[in-house]
């Protein structure tokens, strides 16, 4: 049962990725700036805030982007020489998770440390959630996002909620 501390919601994800073929990043890059008019996160793990779009770094070449709820995509027009594009949406939910008691919840069943510089607010970090590939995002304090396979989503919502 969700603790007072604790609160838990589920939505769909409308989230994009975009990926450089080996030796095209700088130019993938360039050009997928200019297209999102803001400048892209430099490390893996790294985030940017720009407008209704979060730009997360979770590769050397790989970025996703993730959009708020009812935000229309961007028009990308990745250049097939450069690299590619692909809808993730279908396939992921994203988990809101808010309260004084996240960390102890999280610790029941991701492998993250809380209070490390790579996942302070604003950062991403890859994990896995009992075996199933996570995208932790932390947006404030005492709080976070975890994207997850919609496959998976009513076992890992039962388990959040019961931890």
């Amino acid at each position: 049962m969700v603790s007072p501390d604790f609160s838990l919601s589920v939505a769909d994800c409308q989230l994009i990725q975009v990926e450089a073929w080996d030796g095209t990043l700088g130019q993938l890059e360039s050009s997928l700036s200019v297209a999102l008019g803001t400048g892209l996160p430099a490390s893996v793990g790294e985030t940017v805030r720009h407008k209704n779009l979060l730009i997360i770094r979770v590769a050397p070449r790989r970025l996703w982007l993730a959009l708020d709820d009812g935000t229309q995509a961007p028009s990308l027009a990745i250049d097939p020489d450069l690299g590619c594009s692909v809808c993730l949406g279908e396939g992921r939910v994203r988990f809101s998770l808010a309260g004084a008691d996240i960390a102890s919840v999280l610790s029941t069943c991701i492998a993250v440390d809380w209070h490390a510089r790579t996942s302070a607010p604003g950062r991403a970090v890859q994990t896995s959630f009992h075996h199933v590939p996570v995208l932790l995002l932390r947006t404030g304090e005492i709080s976070c996002d975890l994207v997850a396979p919609r496959s998976f989503a009513r076992s890992l919502h039962d388990w959040l909620a019961d931890g």
